[in-house]
């Protein structure tokens, strides 16, 4: 199922999910008005189909005790595809690294990085990162606060895109 195959109860149903996972189908099915089997059915689907890839609860880093947020513009000696692939593979296997991006233009990678405090991000900084293989430059920018932080799409820029088109 591509995305355009959606229909528009499917991306209500993916829109509902993405602001509360936690609601029960009933509830799901009575905001999308269709009944409960039809929508449960459809929500299987959908997570068949990859659309949706999983469930989580949203925690507060600094409520849980890690202060420190980072972004590191990681530049890398080679570009070659088996190596950027290598390097994917060590950020997925840091425990610090939320995200990681790879972009066009002046640097390879953005990395968010989470930590306790700043030794601990230095520590990982100095001994992991930057002596990592096939690392040439990190610059590192610390978070002071962040405005906005939502995640998935906007459904109402695709709705709009939509009604546009037809």
């Amino acid at each position: 199922m591509h995305a355009s195959k959606l229909d528009p109860i499917d991306r209500k149903i993916l829109a509902e999910l993405q602001a509360d996972g936690r609601m029960t189908n009933v509830e799901l099915a009575k905001r999308v008005g269709i009944s409960a089997p039809p929508c449960l059915r459809r929500v299987r689907a959908l997570e068949e189909a990859g659309f949706i890839r999983g469930y989580h609860a949203e925690v507060d880093s600094r409520a849980l005790g890690f202060e420190v947020q980072v972004f590191a513009m990681v530049g890398l000696s080679s570009q070659a595809e088996a190596d950027l692939s290598a390097f994917e593979d060590r950020c997925r296997g840091w425990p610090l690294v939320r995200e990681c991006h790879m972009l066009n233009g002046e640097i390879d990678f953005i990395l968010k990085c989470v930590a306790p405090d700043l030794p601990t991000f230095q520590s990982f900084l100095t001994g992991e990162l930057t002596a990592a293989d096939n690392v040439a430059s990190v610059k590192t920018s610390l978070v002071i606060r962040g405005a906005k932080d939502d995640p998935g799409v906007p459904f109402e820029v695709m709705e709009e895109r939509l009604r546009e088109i037809a």
